[in-house]
């Protein structure tokens, strides 16, 4: 599909600086973007993050003139300085998709996934029971797994727990049924997030993320009594719903250099994984394997500094999580595969 006429009347708009304009226009009228493909695509997300960075910093100019006079100036200077860190923060992104791109040859996302692929997905309920798991994320009801990890934040050590659980519901998602995995994070005792994930697994094995629906929170000591409020939905996604895609979360036979898109829901979650090893060695409090680990590098565009290494013992699943930005490490504890 041309899309070069649909951009034959794009203007600048009014505010953007100069070289940021002929950049983006740059990027709409690239012979490029006359084909379909990934690149096309980051260039046009480009500017969509642009004008996200112009919506927020018109609408907090406009908090500024409904304000206090006297703060009118330090609030416009501190509305720019905003802008001007999206905007780095959307060039970083920018460079990120692309660099993906390249590596994946500028293919298209097009998962084999919906109801035209429904019979290429097992009974979810049959994983664990007539249909052999996933040896990396075993999907049987029931199976449970916890993990452990302290940090420092601010001078102060804190210990954080993830607690994940197959559970026993199914959730119908573009004509595909997948299982909801309950994913829930505890800082020093207290509720951070408590999402549903959705999972489907195809008769090779492999193990698709359908979409998931995040719930962050955040706990007011103030409040009588203290409980934790919803405080945001960001990263939900569903696929086959406003444009969005799973993809295949892991593989059941990796093959060293393969990279995966497990989700796309642009400027929302774009997550993405690269296969470094299958022989690879790891230990975690609860569980360890020993030359038939697999190892992936996770990342995702939307926070090119989020880089993960993931260790993975057949037959059990994720025993250590290893982020490679903050030099932090979360380990398995506990877990229970049936």
């Amino acid at each position: 599909m041309n899309i070069l006429p649909l951009m034959s009347s794009w203007v600048c708009p009014r505010g953007l600086a100069a070289t940021t304009c002929s950049t983006l226009l740059a990027f709409i009228t690239l012979p490029a973007l006359a084909e379909q493909g990934c690149a096309s695509s980051a260039r046009l997300a480009s500017l969509a993050c642009e004008y996200s960075v112009r919506d927020d910093f018109h609408a907090k100019r406009a908090i500024c003139l409904d304000g206090a006079a006297a703060e009118l100036s330090d609030c416009f200077v501190e509305a720019q300085e905003s802008a001007d860190e999206a905007r780095e923060e959307c060039a970083a992104v920018d460079e990120a998709r692309l660099d993906l791109c390249e590596r994946l040859e500028d293919a298209v996302h097009n998962p084999e996934f919906g109801e035209e692929f429904a019979a290429n997905f097992v009974d979810p309920l049959q994983i664990g029971v007539s249909v052999t798991p996933n040896p990396y994320f075993p999907l049987t009801q029931g199976n449970r797994w916890v993990y452990q990890g302290s940090f420092d934040d601010d001078g102060e050590e804190i210990t954080e727990v993830i607690t994940i659980t197959v559970e026993p519901r199914t959730k119908m998602i573009a004509g595909i049924r997948c299982l909801v995995v309950r994913d829930v994070v505890e800082i020093d005792g207290e509720l951070i997030e408590d999402t549903d994930d959705w999972f489907a697994q195809d008769v090779d094995g492999n193990v698709w993320y359908c979409g998931e629906e995040v719930k962050d929170y955040e706990t007011f000591e103030e409040d009588e009594p203290p409980l934790p409020e919803l405080v945001s939905d960001d990263g939900s996604f569903k696929a086959g719903q406003d444009g969005d895609e799973g993809g295949v979360l892991l593989p059941a036979n990796p093959v060293v250099g393969e990279i995966f898109r497990q989700e796309l829901s642009i400027a929302n979650a774009e997550d993405a994984i690269e296969i470094l090893a299958t022989d690879a060695s790891e230990a975690s409090q609860a569980a360890s394997c020993s030359g038939n680990c697999l190892q992936t590098y996770d990342f995702s565009p939307l926070d090119p500094e989020a880089q993960e290494h993931k260790f993975y013992a057949p037959g059990i699943g994720k025993i250590v999580e290893i982020n490679l930005t903050e030099d932090t490490r979360v380990e398995l504890i506990d877990y229970s595969v049936n």
